[in-house]
């Protein structure tokens, strides 16, 4: 069956009808603007529904659309619906659509309440438009759509430290971003292409240590991998709302979703490199982890424990293992479940305190008991507890660790874990129990609570019912062991024909 309009229709809806929402804040129907926001984001997710079917049945469909061709290159725009794609759009909607929705609550008295909208569903079709992308020169434009998206999103308030901390952001981003152009630059300049599947493709191809390097620094700054994280604790001026969105839903999501297809469903990277990944994945995610244990302000705590979880996720992709493998894609949409909790109660809590300083807090589960037990389970589940998502995903990416022969660096991967269960406990004590240190009031508004409530929920659910995102990270890992197949025998084919036309006389 062909899915390409509906991929189409993924991309569009978001990007092209994100341009309605100034109109209506133009029209004076600003308080419009939020709901047509949150229905361009929800229809891109259920359009992504559409496509879970396909993904589980195995199929991988590329759709090639040629735009220039001459001087020996050939320049496409090229969509790719396999199962990665599949997840990583699903996920990254679902968690957007109610965000969205928690914004009707949290943003409704704001000035700039269109140009929010409007960002934020510009945001979404970004990051709908990289997923689905096969070029390497559309991946870094919708790429860059996330950069401006993010310098605007966390300068929202417009006072000077709060657009002082945006600008530093964008800067560090679009470095490494530029960096990352100049790697597919060098790429181009080996191989003539820039497409990732099709003919001619990069797929299978080594890239020079250079190019890797120059990547990776995209790739590292993108996902607020240390040393290049410092921007993503900062980020916590902007609204609560955002700061879920760029943690759990997209942005540091980008670099991991551009590391797994670049590099795992794509180009080789030599074996000698892998180790190097491991290292940087497994200092970010320990270093940050300690930072977070120090932290008293609830929001650069969260920001810093996504950080180390990123870093787990990165450990999962870079063991090049199966159960690695689908550790990390399931901890991609367990990471975003919880940590989107979390920001979100922790915006329910600073709304109500009007503090993000956890030790002039104390006593909430008091006033705000379902906020409390929602940050409890969201919490449980970042820490790797059973039944809940988190503790699947992790235990996957630990065994995948085994599997691929680092047991040193898994030992400081669960390590890394008893690290992610103290902080988590220490906030909780700090903020709901003991004595009130400070003012406090009741919960937040229903809507707010409601969407803390259900991401709650969904993160026990996908812990119980993990068979369908399991199926679905089973297939991505088949397509990507099928590829470095297929890449293996292209290899050993070319090299037997460049020895027989050695051998003729």
């Amino acid at each position: 069956m062909d899915y390409q309009a509906q991929v189409m229709k993924i991309i569009a809806v978001p990007l092209l009808g994100s341009l309605l929402i100034p109109v209506l804040g133009w029209m004076g129907r600003k308080k419009l603007t939020g709901y047509l926001a949150v229905v361009l984001i929800a229809t891109t997710n259920i359009l992504t529904w559409k496509l879970i079917g396909p993904g589980l049945s195995g199929q991988n469909s590329h759709y090639i659309y040629p735009l220039f061709q001459g001087l020996g290159v050939t320049f496409n725009f090229g969509l790719n619906v396999d199962a990665l794609a599949i997840f990583m759009a699903f996920t990254a909607s679902l968690i957007a659509t109610l965000i969205a929705i928690y914004s009707l609550g949290y943003i409704e008295h704001e000035e700039h309440e269109p140009e929010y909208y409007f960002i934020v569903t510009l945001f979404v079709g970004g990051m709908m438009g990289l997923v689905f992308s096969t070029n390497l020169i559309f991946l870094y434009l919708f790429w860059e759509i996330s950069a401006l998206a993010t310098w605007r999103l966390i300068g929202y308030y417009r006072e000077p430290e709060y657009v002082w901390k945006a600008d530093k952001a964008f800067l560090v981003t679009f470095a490494g971003a530029v960096f990352m152009l100049l790697g597919f630059g060098l790429v181009f300049a080996q191989y003539g292409s820039f497409d990732l599947v099709g003919p001619g493709s990069l797929a299978g191809k080594p890239i020079s240590a250079i190019a890797l390097i120059l990547i990776m620094a995209g790739i590292f700054s993108k996902s607020a991998t240390v040393p290049l994280h410092t921007w993503i604790p900062d980020a916590g001026v902007a609204p609560s709302t955002i700061t879920s969105l760029l943690h759990a839903a997209i942005l540091v999501k980008i670099g991991l979703y551009g590391f797994a297809r670049m590099f795992l469903n794509g180009m080789v990277i030599p074996d000698r490199y892998w180790v190097w990944i491991l290292g940087f994945a497994m200092a970010s995610a320990f270093i940050s982890a300690c930072a977070a244990l120090m932290e008293t302000n609830i929001k650069r705590m969260l920001a810093y424990s996504t950080v180390s979880q990123i870093g787990y996720t990165f450990l999962g992709f870079a063991a090049v293992a199966s159960w690695g493998y689908i550790g990390a894609i399931l901890y991609i949409m367990a990471h975003g479940l919880a940590k989107g909790g979390l920001f979100l109660c922790a915006g329910v809590v600073e709304h109500g305190t009007h503090t993000k300083d956890m030790t002039k807090m104390g006593g909430l589960i008091k006033k705000m008991p379902i906020t409390a037990i929602a940050y409890a389970v969201c919490a449980l589940s970042i820490a790797g507890i059973p039944p809940l998502a988190g503790f699947f995903s992790k235990y996957f990416v630990i065994t995948g660790l085994l599997q691929g022969g680092h047991p040193v660096i898994a030992t400081l991967a669960i390590l890394t874990a008893i690290l992610t269960l103290l902080y988590m406990l220490k906030s909780f004590q700090l903020v709901f129990l003991g004595q009130p240190r400070g003012e406090s009031h009741h919960e937040g508004s229903p809507i707010m609570v409601g969407v803390v409530a259900v991401l709650a929920v969904l993160t026990i659910v996908v812990g119980l019912g993990l068979q369908l995102p399991w199926n679905l990270a089973s297939k991505a890992d088949q397509q990507r062991q099928a590829l470095a197949v297929q890449a293996v025998q292209q290899r050993e084919a070319l090299a037997a024909q460049a020895l027989q036309i050695s051998s003729q006389p």
